[in-house]
């Protein structure tokens, strides 16, 4: 009888709670509530180009410290003229092969002693094949999974401890949309990107029951950005899905890690894609070949540059 009547109080405090975060939410949607983030040392893993140069850039522009990996050296130094020129607190560049786990740790314990913790840390580098599963080899489903996924795992382990010492810290994940929905010739990349997004949200959730609040946690889930990464890809619907500009993806990035915001979906009316787990499913079908999800790659061509390049 107790166990009942507790069940029934928790349950009417949940609804109370669930309607007045609801509309505490959507009332802070029309002010501007914004982290102060100059000073404050940032690292983007995949800078050299795309969506991390973007993201780089951004904060510059808000006066942080920048720490940029890649494996493309050459592309790296660009990005760090171009954040100096942006108005970076400071910049420090790092060749980093993220496929390896010792290298990722090693070059972690260089970042702390050279520049100091980390206080806000974006896993955003990745690699796309492109391929038929049947096509695929399995050098390149493992490196899908090393530097999509697993990558993530060892940064975090190596950064996230400072973080949970002083209560502070935040903590990005560059999902896609392919790990919302999955599509013709990505299964390495749906699978790794799907892991890299339950591997956060399991973090944050984490975090949140060791009473860890000041630890923070973004996932960002775009569609196809037009970077070097899908050159090739086509959109069967521009007009409700279109190849997004990556300037414009990288500014929204950065105002919602700004606004701490936990997912991140562009465009965000994508995120209705989740529905597909209630209809029939012919209509699943129907749906994935209407937004093109069989021949989106049907022209793809491949990576352009050899590295790990931004994100989508």
């Amino acid at each position: 009888m107790m166990f009942l009547i507790r069940s029934i109080l928790e349950t009417i405090e949940f609804i109370i709670l669930f309607i007045y975060y609801s509309l505490e939410a959507f009332i802070l949607m029309f002010f501007s509530v914004r982290k102060k983030v100059a000073g404050k040392i940032v690292l983007v893993t995949g800078a050299a180009n795309g969506i991390g140069r973007e993201v780089a850039l951004n904060f510059a522009r808000l006066g942080s410290i920048l720490i940029l990996w890649d494996i493309d050296e050459e592309g790296n130094k660009e990005t760090a003229e171009l954040v100096k020129n942006n108005g970076a607190l400071a910049v420090y560049t790092y060749k980093c092969d993220l496929r390896k786990k010792d290298e990722i740790y090693a070059v972690a314990d260089k970042v702390k002693k050279e520049v100091g913790d980390v206080e806000i840390l974006i896993n955003n580098a990745g690699v796309l094949k492109g391929k038929a599963f049947i096509d695929l080899p399995d050098s390149d489903m493992a490196e899908t999974l090393e530097v999509n996924t697993k990558a993530h795992f060892w940064t975090c382990k190596a950064f996230l401890p400072a973080m949970i010492a002083c209560n502070q810290g935040h903590l990005v994940t560059t999902s896609s949309v392919a790990a919302l929905a999955g599509s013709n010739k990505l299964t390495d990349y749906s699978a790794s990107k799907s892991a890299a997004f339950g591997f956060l949200e399991s973090l944050a959730f984490e975090m949140r029951a060791a009473g860890k609040e000041g630890i923070k946690t973004t996932i960002i889930c775009p569609y196809y950005v037009d970077t070097e990464l899908v050159t090739g890809v086509k959109t069967t619907r521009p007009l409700l899905l279109p190849i997004l500009d990556v300037r414009y993806v990288g500014k929204k990035i950065v105002d919602g890690i700004l606004k701490e915001k936990l997912y991140i979906v562009i465009p965000p009316y994508i995120g209705l894609i989740v529905l597909k787990l209630f209809l029939p499913k012919k209509v699943v079908f129907l749906l994935a070949e209407y937004l093109g999800l069989f021949d989106n790659l049907d022209h793809f061509r491949g990576e352009v540059r050899r590295g790990h390049n931004a994100e989508d």
